[in-house]
């Protein structure tokens, strides 16, 4: 049984309600109550709008479009109407409104009225709006990221979204992948193997993964990807879906790839040069015996200069490996810097290079400043330069050509000029023969190197703050490098450093170490050629009884030897308390091989093959204790 309600209650809640605007419209339109809670809304006295027509609330283009009327027409027709909208207030301030419009119909049916309630939204709306304009930003955001794919999958690892990186990335445009299944980005093993939903599923109990490995372009090209994946769960918890984020790391796996080859390759030429240089060792040593011992027959002494000639070619190139090999792996050159006499350091590349310059039959012209030009630098790899030069222009010269040296200062710089006739070099090639493994014209003869020369030339140039640079008019007009460098003035220290060993010093008392039989005697005898009283033995416990018995001033101590190695042989020669100094002469010249002696205690690092100049300063020259490179 429904208790009926006093009609004035109706009126209080009516009256008293100040979230919402009530009131009653006429079936004209016109307004016929006014509530305080649509007072405080719309900011009009009930004695102000009273009468007039709802439209006052509505904006100027609702009104052009007939938007009132229209909302009229719906509610009489379906009887009831909802809509929002912007309205207007008194201060024509507009506010966001959620309208409800209402006919009321009489017993026979007849419309009497409308009611219209009014709630003011605009705080919402603001707040959606701004939410809507942060997903938009985000939106665009992600679509403007190229450089990584990022999408979302649902539950099921549908692809739910897809952004521009992951079009490129993956290849796939948004109408052909959204819907499909995410395993489609994965390798076939990895999809027999269950990969894509153990990812999942993982995701799923973890909250997040992340992995690198192969996946699958839209044209079946594979690329190697760095991969997380996050879930995505709602308010109350429950998993919505997951975010997925790829980045293409072929081009970092491909570097990768290629310094490991690098070490590899270092790892390679390092063990082969030192192979080489053994049997080299002893060969090189002979020949340098060969040349103090009087020699009456032509014919052996045109053998002896073409072993000493290709030996010396060998030896030269076995360091360029080495030189290589230091700078493919982003390595430092080694260098020992001290003030010396450029002028000298051309003559002894001239003599260097000597050799080949004859074999050519070239005409050789020099004109080095008389006074000495000082520098600071090293004065092996400038003559390693020069040499360089030196060779260059006597391959690339025809027989009975011209080279011209000349070495003068020029301002506050040494500036050495290697010019020939030769045969030119066309504009393009200008710089591309310091390039590594670029050899920009034909040599006269079939052992031409390893197109490394002049690559290693600028290198030593730059290393002494100096420049290397060549000009060529082209093809048979020869050409011209020039080498520039700042001079010193330490004139009086340089005349000191400059000064060259006579090998018929003080004779030493010299211990040679080496197992290899041929290289140990042959360096026995160079020593004993140059006065040394020599002693040679063949593995590290023969050495340690020597040192007691024979007593050396100096130790030539080989590193890889069976038994006992070097390392450990100049460690126990260091335990008998004895003033001699222990000199390394191995294969092995890499920078780690010659800090490794100076851990083990040797005082010098000597790379085979030995030249006669370094095994007299060895001999001779350096004092016990003393850590220096010498090559």
């Amino acid at each position: 049984m429904n208790e009926s309600v006093d009609p004035k209650l109706y009126q209080l809640v009516v009256e008293q309600t100040r979230d919402y605007a009530l009131f009653i419209l006429g079936p004209d339109g016109r307004i016929l109550t006014w509530s305080d809670g649509a007072r405080k809304m719309k900011g009009y006295d009930a004695e102000e709008i009273i009468g007039k027509h709802f439209s006052v609330f509505y904006t100027r283009e609702s009104i052009d479009r007939r938007w009132p009327a229209h909302e009229l027409e719906m509610a009489t027709a379906e009887g009831h109407f909802e809509d929002e909208g912007w309205r207007v207030r008194k201060d024509g301030s507009r506010f966001w409104a959620n309208v409800v419009i209402t006919a009321l119909r009489d017993e026979s049916g007849t419309l009497v009225a409308f009611s219209k309630i009014t709630r003011d939204q605009t705080e919402r709306r603001l707040t959606e709006e701004a939410l809507r304009q942060t997903e938009e930003r985000f939106r665009l955001l992600v679509d403007g990221v190229t450089d990584y794919a990022i999408y979302m999958l649902d539950r099921e690892g549908i692809v739910t979204s897809w952004n521009t990186g992951a079009q490129r990335i993956k290849g796939y445009t948004r109408e052909e992948i959204v819907g499909k299944h995410f395993s489609r980005f994965f390798v076939p093993q990895d999809i027999e193997a269950n990969k894509p939903w153990e990812e999942l599923a993982k995701v799923r109990k973890t909250g997040r993964t992340e992995e690198e490995g192969w996946r699958v372009k839209k044209n079946g090209e594979r690329f190697w990807a760095r991969v997380v994946v996050t879930a995505l769960h709602d308010t109350t918890g429950q998993l919505h879906g997951f975010a997925k984020v790829t980045q293409d790391l072929s081009d970092r796996r491909q570097i990768q790839e290629l310094e490991e080859a690098t070490r590899n390759l270092s790892e390679f030429i390092a063990t082969l040069t030192h192979e080489l240089r053994n049997p080299l060792a002893p060969i090189r040593t002979a020949v340098q015996i060969i040349g103090h011992i009087p020699n009456v027959d032509p014919a052996l002494d045109v053998l002896h200069r073409t072993i000493d000639r290709q030996s010396g070619h060998l030896a030269r190139i076995l360091d360029d490996m080495m030189d290589v090999s230091r700078i493919a792996r982003g390595k430092m050159l080694v260098f020992d810097f001290q003030v010396l006499d450029l002028v000298e350091v051309v003559r002894r590349a001239i003599e260097t290079a000597k050799p080949l310059i004859q074999a050519g039959e070239h005409q050789l012209t020099t004109d080095l400043h008389a006074k000495g030009l000082f520098v600071q630098g090293d004065f092996h790899r400038l003559t390693q330069l020069l040499t360089n030069l030196l060779n260059n222009a006597a391959r690339y010269t025809e027989k009975g050509g011209n080279i011209i040296v000349t070495a003068r200062a020029e301002e506050n710089n040494a500036v050495v000029q290697v010019t020939d006739n030769g045969r030119g070099i066309i504009a393009e090639n200008l710089e591309r023969i310091f390039g590594m493994f670029v050899q920009g014209r034909e040599s006269n003869e079939s052992s031409s190197g390893l197109g490394v020369g002049l690559p290693l030339a600028r290198k030593i140039a730059e290393s002494h703050s100096g420049t290397l640079s060549v000009e060529s008019e082209g093809i048979d007009k020869g050409s011209q490098f020039t080498f520039r460098m700042p001079l010193t003035t330490a004139a009086v220290e340089a005349s000191k450093a400059s000064k060259r060993v006579s090998p018929l010093m003080d004779s030493r008392r010299v211990l040679v170490v080496d197992d290899n039989v041929d290289a140990a005697e042959s360096l026995g005898l160079l020593l004993k050629s140059l006065g040394h009283d020599t002693c040679v033995v063949y593995d590290g416990i023969a050495a340690i009884r020597m040192a007691e018995a024979f007593r050396p001033d100096i130790v030539l101590l080989d590193l890889g030897m069976p038994g006992i190695d070097g390392y450990e042989t100049a460690r126990r020669l260091r335990g008998l308390n004895k003033q001699f100094k222990i000199v390394a002469v191995t294969g092995w010249g890499q920078e780690a091989d010659r800090q490794r002696t100076r851990d083990a205690g040797f005082d010098l690092h000597l790379v085979k093959p030995v030249n006669e100049e370094s095994l007299v300063h060895a001999v001779l020259n350096e004092r016990v204790g003393a850590k220096k490179t010498i090559h």
